[in-house]
């Protein structure tokens, strides 16, 4: 092996862009986890990703409180609750990824929680623009060692055709999370609203959002401890011939890692060009949507937290069970791009409703467009996270993840609100305006995302046949 010089990229990738093997691999002999032991960890996951989103999406319901006590802008606020959040992602987020592609990942995972967590709790102790600034910073530093790792492991704890189900149920933690973060929210903004400042021996005076803050971040220490019981998996799927189990994993070089993404440019160009437009549109308006019932209809943070975060809990998980078994039927009749299949159908099916849902005449035919839209919406969550994992190496599955991940968290997460913001204030020129910005970003971002996954799903499809050999 020592003479051999070929670079695992040339292993890993064809001239052509095809993903192909090493003639000396072949698929992994290791059985599957026991369902027993891969739904534990799914539970467990789940309740990660809850406290990821009800950290990270609890601040949409604070804007009013927040802007009143800090004097800020729509424009600062969409910086705060976006590209604050990401901006760890612009560093650091490849190094972590790449220690998820070899070392423990359940750890990784542990102490991400127990970060994210404190950060989130310290965000009550902001006292001006910059100290939310940087606890919304340190909030995203922990919250970024979750994905690459926890799909890692999931790749490892399901066989591919059962892959976009286990998502779809993984997601039901980022559901919860995000319907909690709004209905919770809501009750603990309307109950600490009577509640006069409490000052606080060495912090001050905490007001209703800043005491909101701490009551919601600390619970994520114990998940962080959870994270422990979950057994690390065996890593399958490895292509690089050597990779024998028992020895210490190497970790790809990055330039092999790029190479083979650039090889593979048919496969996962569109895919992550598609996902970059969907998640700036879906982000943005998801972080604007309390605000816009408040300015649009006069309801208060508690109202629209209440009914929007039911909708959220009661629509979304059926809409993502659908997705995925839509997928799997679509598998079933032979289609090798099942999983993108169901992405691009979702975000064509999507786009009538995101235009017309802030233009509707009263706040009731907008929650009734907004349960639609999230039945369909949810159908994504476990093909499109599966779609990127049954086409990439167990090796790459970290780093390519976290690609995947720096488009959905720092162009999603960080510029979705923000493009919102600047067409309310820069382009329509009131925060009156908020319910037009919405729905043009919709006309411009929804078709834009539709066509770039269209424009890939036949090379996505050749990808996960020549796949099926390692797996």
């Amino acid at each position: 092996m020592a003479a051999d010089t070929t670079s695992n990229a040339e292993l890993l990738s064809g001239a052509d862009g095809a993903i192909d093997l090493p003639h000396t691999d072949v698929p992994d002999a290791e059985p599957w986890p026991s369902p027993r032991q891969a739904w534990y960890a799914v539970f467990v996951f789940a309740l990660a990703l809850m406290i990821n989103f009800l950290d990270r999406g609890i601040i949409t319901l604070l804007v009013p409180g927040i802007k009143a006590d800090l004097h800020l802008s729509d424009f600062q606020m969409s910086v705060v609750m976006g590209f604050a959040f990401v901006i760890f992602y612009l560093f650091l987020g490849l190094p972590v990824a790449r220690y998820a592609d070899v070392g423990t990942r359940r750890t990784i995972v542990s102490v991400g929680i127990g970060l994210w967590s404190i950060a989130t709790a310290l965000c009550g102790l902001a006292a001006n623009f910059w100290q939310l600034f940087a606890f919304r910073v340190a909030t995203g530093v922990g919250e970024s060692c979750n994905g690459p790792a926890t799909f890692s492991m999931m790749s490892d704890l399901f066989p591919p055709h059962k892959l976009s189900r286990a998502i779809a149920v993984l997601n039901f933690g980022f559901m919860a999370g995000t319907g909690m973060a709004l209905i919770v929210g809501g009750a603990v903004i309307h109950f600490l609203s009577a509640v006069p400042p409490v000052h606080v021996p060495l912090l001050g005076e905490l007001r209703a959002w800043q005491m909101t803050f701490v009551l919601v971040g600390l619970p994520g220490v114990l998940v962080a401890a959870l994270m422990w019981t979950v057994k690390e998996p065996h890593r399958r799927g490895r292509m690089i011939a050597g990779a024998a189990k028992g020895t210490r994993l190497a970790s790809v070089p990055v330039g092999d890692v790029v190479r083979f993404v650039l090889d593979n440019r048919k496969t996962y160009g569109p895919m992550l060009l598609g996902l970059a437009f969907n998640t700036v549109l879906a982000f943005g308006t998801s972080s604007w949507m309390p605000t816009f019932f408040g300015r649009t209809y006069g309801w208060s943070m508690t109202e629209v937290g209440l009914v929007t975060g039911s909708v959220f809990l009661i629509v979304w998980p059926f809409g993502a069970m659908f997705g995925s078994w839509l997928a799997e039927r679509f598998q079933k009749q032979g289609h090798d791009d099942a999983n993108l299949r169901v992405v691009v159908w979702t975000i064509l099916l999507l786009i009538p409703g995101q235009v017309a849902l802030p233009l509707m005449p009263n706040p009731q035919f907008a929650v009734a467009l907004a349960a639609l839209n999230g039945f369909i919406a949810a159908w994504v969550l476990g093909p499109q996270n599966a779609a990127i994992q049954v086409v990439t190496p167990n090796e790459m599955r970290g780093q390519i993840t976290a690609l995947a991940l720096f488009i959905f968290n720092v162009v999603g997460f960080g510029l979705g609100p923000t493009f919102i913001a600047v067409f309310t204030e820069y382009v329509f020129g009131s925060e009156s305006m908020l319910r037009y910005a919405l729905s043009s970003s919709a006309i411009i971002l929804g078709p834009l995302a539709a066509a770039s996954i269209w424009w890939g799903l036949k090379p996505y499809g050749q990808a996960v046949a020549r796949a099926r050999a390692w797996h």
